[in-house]
């Protein structure tokens, strides 16, 4: 799932800290298993933050860990908390357009991507960060 790499961070270190969600996590720790930068793991996780999925901690000791029950954060509230849209749809139909043919398959078009980000969005909504969780990772321990 690397076609986003920010959501694709995201669902990762959620299902991990959802395997042990007492346990505070460092953005440096957090990116070393990543393979990313800890300035990018700020960012994502700080969106997290904000949407009230994660908490975070200043200082030595500091670091993230959930703000809610694993349980009840969905793929959807990772997904809309990063305010993307991988389907692009009428925030691009707005451009006006001289050739009426365009506009009219650009507005068509663009409805049905509204549709199918709609429809992406509700079928994330049906699965939990537990669900997605393993009960081990033979790969890493954290």
């Amino acid at each position: 799932m690397k076609r986003n790499s920010r959501l694709s961070l995201a669902l990762h270190t959620l299902s991990h800290m959802a395997g042990d969600p007492d346990r505070m996590r460092t953005s440096a720790d957090i990116a070393d298993h990543a393979g990313t930068n800890p300035v990018v793991v700020r960012r994502v996780l700080g969106r997290l933050r904000e949407a009230g999925l994660l908490s975070s901690e200043k200082g030595h000791a500091g670091g993230w860990r959930l703000a809610k029950p694993a349980e009840s954060i969905t793929l959807a509230d990772v997904y809309l908390a990063l305010d993307e849209r991988l389907v692009s749809g009428s925030e691009n139909a707005t451009e006006t357009l001289r050739c009426s043919v365009e506009s009219s398959l650009q507005k068509r078009v663009a409805a049905v991507l509204d549709e199918v980000e709609e429809s992406f969005v509700k079928r994330l909504r049906e699965t939990s960060i537990t669900d997605v969780h393993p009960s081990s990772c033979s790969y890493c321990t954290n």
